[in-house]
């Protein structure tokens, strides 16, 4: 739009070609918070034809946001709703960026399997992990519910992940997180992932028993302890 206009409320609707780069980066910051996907999509093709390079727009203008719903979310500021709304609108700024970073090979902060257990058919948690961890810049691979050992054991042989996430709602399917943790072991393969483990009724006990890396109480947490644990694993490699 040329100009800016009216809305019923009173307030100006914001020309975002308008705004000179830094103006825009921050306004993506609050239309993410805001859950506003067209917003954010114009946004990001704005970026992209002023010369910015798509990982650029990916770390700047939508990790950055992301990171700081990620913070309000852990704080107790933002609830469940609106950061699936968030999580949302990244998503939309992400279908104009990934075939542009798949050309240019940008590497991803690191890959992740995850899916809910065999016998569990909860997934809100889980798919907010995900969208919270592809809004930090990881690739995610989500197997979604319901998932026999052999599922997670053929998504690690094809995606070759750093993180292996399981996630379970159900007192009766958290112990086969264990069988999933023991395959792996007994494979020769559990030193290969970071294995992170998540749920309401899991606890860090619960984790340390049966054998994953960590356990992760909420979305914001699981991000920090991925970002966390792969940069130490790259370190240490």
């Amino acid at each position: 739009m040329a100009e800016d206009e009216v809305l019923e409320d009173g307030e100006e609707e914001i020309d975002l070609s308008a705004l000179d780069d830094d103006e825009l980066v921050e306004q993506m910051h609050d239309d993410l918070y805001d859950g506003l996907r067209d917003e954010i999509m114009e946004g990001t093709q704005i970026l992209l034809g002023r010369g910015w390079a798509p990982d650029k727009v990916l770390a700047d203008a939508l990790v950055e946001g992301m990171r700081i719903v990620g913070i309000d979310f852990r704080d107790g500021i933002l609830f469940v709703p609106e950061v699936l709304m968030a999580a949302n609108a990244m998503k939309g700024g992400m279908s104009i960026l990934r075939p542009l970073l798949a050309e240019t090979g940008a590497e991803t902060i690191g890959k992740m399997v995850i899916g809910t257990v065999k016998g569990d058919i909860h997934d809100i948690g889980k798919n907010l992990v995900s969208m919270m961890m592809e809004g930090a810049g990881f690739e995610v691979i989500d197997l979604g519910i319901n998932n026999p050992v052999e599922n997670y054991l053929e998504a690690l042989e094809k995606h070759k992940p750093d993180i292996l996430g399981m996630s379970a709602l159900l007192t009766t399917t958290m112990p086969y997180m264990k069988v999933v943790i023991d395959t792996l072991k007994e494979q020769g393969l559990r030193d290969d992932y970071i294995v992170l483990v998540g749920g309401a009724p899991l606890n860090e006990e619960f984790g340390k028993a049966i054998g994953a890396d960590a356990y992760c109480r909420d979305a914001a947490v699981a991000v920090e302890t991925a970002k966390r644990l792969v940069a130490e694993r790259r370190a240490a490699a």
